[in-house]
């Protein structure tokens, strides 16, 4: 397989992203149907507990896999790129089946001390083992980013999403429509909506496990000989303390990101709990169970929407790195203004017209998408709509930190998320007791401003280059006039006795059509507005790689 240019290479991940988002939405959605706001309470719990854990040890790896083979491949080195890998391999395998065991045994003190949950403990035991083969995945993946070979991430993306589909679909309706059948195997009194959920949390471990074995496939049908080059290899415990320097503040930055949804859960059910909150609830939901109803249906609904866009531009960062780093190691200023400019415009021309979007039809999207779940749909439309500002702010976020990581400034990300997660935990008991769950999404979208201006800060400091602003500009006044033509649409739709599905169909298209126009009309498309002129930039003195073997 060749190797591919940013752009190329960010399309082939961005394509494979939404392909395996809309699989994750075809999982998500009929999820939340058949679970409900307090089944997917259960469900998010598990994975409250699962995703720092599964951060720590995964979510860095492919980062810092993926520089070290960029550095190696760029100098030549293509056997230490190979012995990068196997080392990673080893190292981090040993990493994922700590971190599988730590979550099996802790999902039942945590369930039910930290989120007053018990419920979600088997499906908290159910998701451990999807943390070893994350390792797995996560090294293989990065082996070949680094190598500007997209297309082995991109595949396994897709076995991801399908295998998650398929079983945990059938495995989460099979439990639900066998309640008698299933509940025997359980203490009297348990709520088969927690079965269900444990059993639809499964899928996501299969899923995993599906990706790391495409993986073992790929190494055995790859036959193919590496390339001569330099002949000089790092030692394997250099390549260790590389790696882990590199994906441990990754790895924990990641934890601190994944601390919002750790807030969530704790503020949003107990100052519910405490300070009450008025929303429709089914009579079928008893008044102890309203706070975890709430929770529920924010974290499996508008957060779920939320998350749409921003697993998609998470690509762009995979996709700059190696750009970046070559950029970077050769102090080529030019280039790295260039891709840096690439990633954020890209970044920002895909979530601006979809945040405003979504905003402006909120109400029809989720009503749409969730037709089984009309009052926990009702709970979020409003909470969606302030996530919207923080979905831009995240989405431009993501290639930020991928090319603080290929500058060398690894633990910069981490600092800022810290940073990001006191403004988030300040945000949710400030505004929760008044604004309830929509205090949540507030201080969401206040968290990732923060973030995304404490990062643009620090690269533009670190990296010496300068970022234009006249495009980003052109880019969020035609998604406020999308945002705007797809509201009027709508409301015109609606007066004429339209159709839901119409509805968003139309509007939908006005505002793209709207959008383009005024792309067009100001000139801002990210190609025509690539900055040309440059700072001086930082030398990075690469020749330490070839030393203290």
């Amino acid at each position: 397989m060749k190797k591919q240019n940013f752009i190329k290479g960010s399309i082939i991940l961005m394509a494979s992203a939404a392909a395996a988002k809309l699989l994750g939405a075809l999982f998500k959605i009929p999820l939340t149907n058949m679970l409900g706001g307090v089944g997917m309470s259960y469900f998010s719990c598990a994975y409250s507990l699962f995703m720092p854990v599964y951060a720590l040890t995964v979510t860095g790896l492919s980062t810092a896999v993926a520089r070290m083979t960029a550095q190696s491949t760029a100098l030549g080195m293509y056997e230490n790129a190979a012995r990068i890998r196997r080392t990673a391999l080893l190292l981090f395998s040993a990493a994922g089946i700590a971190g599988s065991l730590f979550t099996f045994l802790t999902a039942k003190p945590f369930c039910i001390y930290a989120a007053d949950c018990p419920e979600a403990a088997p499906a908290a035991a159910m998701i451990a083992p999807a943390v070893f083969f994350g390792c797995v995945t996560a090294v293989e993946r990065g082996y070949y980013e680094g190598r500007s070979n997209m297309y082995p991430t991109a595949f396994s993306q897709l076995t991801e999403g399908a295998v998650k589909v398929i079983a945990g679909l059938f495995l989460c309706s099979y439990v639900m429509e066998n309640p008698q059948q299933i509940l025997r195997y359980f203490p009297q009194g348990t709520d088969i909506r927690a079965v269900a959920a444990a059993a639809g949390i499964l899928g996501v471990t299969l899923s995993s496990a599906g990706a790391a074995l495409f993986f073992v496939l790929v190494r055995i049908f790859d036959s193919r000989q590496r390339p001569e080059g330099e002949k000089h290899l790092m030692s394997r415990r250099r390549i260790a303390a590389e790696l882990t320097s590199t994906a441990l503040p990754t790895g924990i930055s990641a934890v601190v990101t994944n601390l919002t949804a750790l807030i969530d859960m704790g503020t949003v059910i107990g100052c519910i709990s405490y300070f009450g909150c008025n929303v429709n609830v089914p009579e079928d939901v008893a008044v102890n169970e309203i706070p975890h109803f709430i929770y529920g249906s924010f974290a499996g609904i508008a957060l779920t929407v939320f998350n749409l866009v921003p697993s998609v531009t998470n690509m762009l960062g995979k996709g700059i790195l190696p750009s970046v780093t070559e950029a970077w190691e050769n102090g080529d200023a030019a280039a790295l203004k260039k891709r840096t400019m690439q990633a954020l415009l890209t970044a920002a021309v895909i979530a601006a017209p979809a945040a405003c979007g979504m905003a402006a039809l909120s109400g029809d999207i989720l009503h749409f998408l969730f037709p089984k779940q009309n009052a926990e749909a009702e709970v979020c439309i409003n909470a969606l709509r302030w996530l919207m500002p923080g979905m831009i702010c995240l989405c431009v976020s993501f290639p930020l930190f991928s090319m603080l990581q290929a500058i060398g400034k690894a633990s910069a990300p981490l600092k800022i998320m810290i940073g990001g997660a006191v403004v988030k935990l300040a945000g949710n008991l400030l505004l929760i007791p008044f604004a309830g769950v929509d205090g949540a999404a507030i201080s969401t979208s206040v968290c990732y401003f923060a973030i995304l201006a404490a990062a643009i800060v620090v690269y533009v400091r670190e990296s010496g280059i300068t970022i234009d602003i006249k495009p980003f500009a052109a880019v969020f006044y035609s998604a406020a006039m999308c945002g705007a033509s797809a509201f009027l649409t709508s409301e015109l739709l609606r007066t004429q006795g339209m159709g839901r599905l119409m509805v968003l169909s139309v509007s939908t298209a006005a505002g793209a059509v709207v959008y383009t126009a005024a792309l067009i009309a100001t000139g801002g498309t990210a190609a025509g507005y690539l900055g040309i002129s440059c700072g001086k930039i930082k030398t990075c003195p690469h020749e330490k790689m070839r030393t203290g073997v």
